[in-house]
């Protein structure tokens, strides 16, 4: 089966316009070069450190047109955030002044400036990549990741998988080997060359004999994911507060305390991850507490609707700006891991409450947020069965792989 060629990285794209025509040009050089044409052109890549005035220096331009384009740009993009490796096009008359200049803010715009009667102007402009839909199936050997080839887009794609399906799979201890998923995804190409992925259209992952298929949908202007009754996944909780990590100690009503040496009821998850390690509010909610408090050291409480709290102790440190009567949305982060508190070693203590009785995380199950209008079920059905006719033919296998491509406009 054809792979998609993951190493974007090996690959900078620099992009110019020259007398209104916008083309792509692909160069490897390190150094900045000077081409001889009709108009002079100054091409190269952002050095680490480097500013724009340090490059009118290298190239003696005439530094009143360098405060010129930055007034230009101001309310689009500050030329003082110049980011090393980001290519750039400098464009000169005949006259040594500054014709127009590019340069890539990211993977998905570019910065185009140009020199008009009054002086100059600037825009923002999308990168139009061609995009084709591709095919994608693995099996579940370890973990998510682990799964995936190596590469920076697979690693993200892996991320925007585990995103999709936060609310119901908990990555960190609901996969199992042998697991597998397949995924339709939208993949990014310039001049024919695979660039990154885009947006996932629809998956399935099959999890300990449990099928679980998302559809990205459009209602009222904005793109959410649904399951297959028009449900939207959106709960209000998210399964776990941390992604990718793994649980030292299961919720249990008699567990053995490492440092008491007693056996006591263990009323949370225990998620053993770096010093450090972001963790998230799995919830919208208030917070009621957050500050030091006896054996789990830092901790946070958020108080959520109908009588929910959630509890994140033992944190090396309390985000900024969390604090008692804060008000945190779902997926804030708002503290990081530690050991602080009576604790053996750096994880997340982590507790789920209704009226202050404590619950199983794992097993809790909680109602969807909105589902598809009347008015447009049938336009999703529509969409749901092409997509499931997509995810048809794909094979999960031992090894991320493409083995369909098509084109979309």
């Amino acid at each position: 089966m054809k792979k998609v060629p993951l190493k974007a990285a090996l690959l900078i794209t620099a992009f110019f316009a020259f007398m209104g025509n916008l083309s792509f040009i692909t160069k490897t050089e390190e150094a900045p070069s000077v081409q001889q044409q009709e108009f002079r052109e100054i091409i190269g890549k952002i050095e680490k450190g480097e500013t724009l005035f340090d490059i009118f220096k290298k190239y003696k331009l005439d530094i009143s047109e360098l405060y010129k384009i930055r007034e230009a740009s101001a309310n689009i993009h500050r030329l003082r955030e110049l980011y090393p490796g980001r290519p750039y096009k400098i464009v000169l008359d005949n006259n040594e002044q500054i014709n127009s200049f590019i340069y890539e803010i990211d993977d998905d715009s570019f910065l185009n400036i140009n020199r008009t009667d009054t002086g100059f102007s600037a825009e923002k402009v999308p990168i139009n990549y061609e995009k084709r839909i591709l095919h994608i199936g693995g099996t579940i050997k370890d973990n998510l990741i682990a799964s995936m080839e190596e590469g920076i887009e697979n690693l993200l794609l892996a991320l925007q998988l585990s995103d999709i399906f936060a609310w119901d799979i908990d990555f960190t201890t609901d996969l199992r080997n042998d697991d597998s998923f397949k995924i339709v995804v939208e993949g990014l190409y310039l001049d024919g060359k695979f660039k990154k992925y885009g947006n996932i259209l629809s998956s399935e992952f099959s999890n300990d004999g449990d099928i679980y298929r998302v559809y990205a949908f459009e209602q009222n202007g904005k793109i959410d994911y649904y399951d297959e009754t028009g449900q939207s996944l959106r709960k209000a909780f998210l399964k776990a507060p941390l992604s990718f990590k793994r649980i030292s100690s299961f919720f249990s009503r008699g567990r053995y305390h490492p440092i008491l040496k007693i056996y006591r009821p263990h009323h949370g998850l225990d998620y053993a991850a770096a010093t450090g390690t972001p963790v998230s509010a799995v919830g919208d909610g208030t917070v009621l507490f957050a500050g030091r408090r006896g054996q789990y050291g830092n901790l946070i409480i958020i108080r959520h609707r109908n009588g929910y709290k959630t509890y994140y102790g033992h944190l090396s440190k309390i985000d900024k700006g969390v604090r008692k009567g804060v008000q945190v949305d779902q997926g804030r982060i708002i503290g990081y891991v530690g050991a602080t508190g009576l604790a053996t070693g750096p994880h997340l203590h982590y507790e789920l409450r209704i009226n202050d009785r404590q619950l199983n995380p794992m097993s809790i199950k909680l109602p969807r947020s909105t589902a598809i209008s009347k008015t447009m079920r049938a336009a999703f059905r529509q969409f749901k069965d092409r997509m499931n006719s997509e995810l048809a033919t794909v094979n999960p296998s031992d090894h991320i792989s493409v083995n369909n491509e098509t084109t979309r406009g």
